[in-house]
């Protein structure tokens, strides 16, 4: 039996007054969110229609790093600092699920001690189940939830598997990715799978090799030069001369070390300088929108899979073409090409 509680949530209760009160109609409307049942879907989406109003008011904040660069330590620091200039912060942290067992150890709440016991933040970890792009699947909608309920700055910690991050930079404002200061040798500040997306790169724990961390520093920042003029159009100069940097975000680099606490204020100048840019510009605002589009299309693509998988036709055939394909008697274009039309009626 479901717990009736589950959908028992209303905008009313995710607007009020922070509170344990509201943490907990948090939680129950992300869970709502999470639920694969289609009567909880229906409620999902009837609550999402009423939240709309009270979103966007937030700043969305994307951070990315490959494992042991230290995401959970920056994000808990930065929290903090956050929180002590009166902001509230919520924290949505994607731990990878196993291939083999699907389980994941969502350990990103139980390293931030001290964020994840404050009032003013609210902190939730959830599986990738194996979603592309580092982050989970209802990732967006528990964004949406937050803002509804307060929550001014947002941060989404994505799984850092190297170069599948597109998904974190087409649902924030703004992409940090994280690097160490010793993390390779020279090329690995030109793969332009991640780094050409990143807004800011913050070369993390630079306590460790100051020497390290500046040529690190020196090497990223002549990558993203070489980006904005031959990669991304979005990071080339719009303006040129003096007042280009009134027009046009230019990526930059910058060191921190989030365990001494060092750099986490030019941090968030440098976020707050992205904002007023991208604002100025409309970039942000175009940035949204964007994205907003894509997110229904995911969202149809998902649909129609959904739809495909458990169409009767399909399911009657679907075991022996994967029986077929695994043995080699079938080409798998052809396994694909023959349940697509078994869907469609012309089978």
């Amino acid at each position: 039996m479901p717990v009736a509680a589950r959908s028992v949530v209303t905008a009313e209760a995710l607007a009020e007054a922070e509170g344990p009160r509201q943490r907990r109609a948090i939680a129950k409307a992300i869970t709502l969110l999470e639920s694969t049942r289609a009567d909880h879907r229906a409620q999902a989406d009837e609550l999402l229609t009423a939240l709309l109003p009270h979103t966007g008011k937030s700043f969305r904040l994307g951070i990315s790093g490959v494992p042991g660069v230290g995401k959970s330590t920056f994000i808990e620091t930065l929290g903090l600092y956050l929180i002590d200039r009166g902001h509230r912060v919520a924290v949505l942290t994607i731990d990878p699920s196993s291939t083999v067992s699907g389980g994941s150890i969502l350990g990103d709440k139980t390293r931030m001690e001290k964020l994840s016991v404050h009032e003013r933040a609210y902190i939730r970890p959830s599986p990738s189940r194996g979603t592309l792009g580092g982050v989970a699947e209802k990732t967006r909608e528990a964004m949406l939830v937050c803002e509804a309920a307060g929550y001014d700055i947002v941060i989404v910690e994505t799984v850092g598997v190297g170069q599948s991050e597109t998904a974190v930079s087409g649902m924030t404002d703004m992409f940090v990715l994280l690097q160490l200061p010793n993390a390779g040798d020279d090329l690995q500040a030109i793969k332009k799978g991640v780094m050409e997306l990143a807004d800011l790169v913050v070369i993390n724990k630079a306590d460790i090799d100051p020497d390290a961390a500046t040529r690190a520093q020196a090497q990223i920042t002549s990558a993203l030069r070489l980006f904005g003029h031959h990669g991304n159009p979005a990071h080339a100069h719009a303006v040129h001369g003096a007042e280009a940097v009134h027009h046009q975000w230019q990526p930059r680099v910058m060191q921190s070390s989030a365990l001494q606490g060092t750099g986490v204020d030019a941090f968030w100048e440098a976020v707050k300088q992205f904002k007023t840019v991208q604002t100025a510009n409309g970039k942000l605002g175009a940035r949204r929108e964007k994205q907003a589009l894509a997110w229904m299309w995911e969202r149809i693509d998902a649909g129609l899979k959904h739809a495909f998988r458990h169409h009767p036709k399909v399911r009657e055939l679907l075991p022996q073409a994967l029986a077929q394909v695994a043995a080699g008697t079938l080409p798998a274009s052809t396994a694909a090409r023959n349940l697509l039309s078994a869907q469609a009626g012309q089978a």
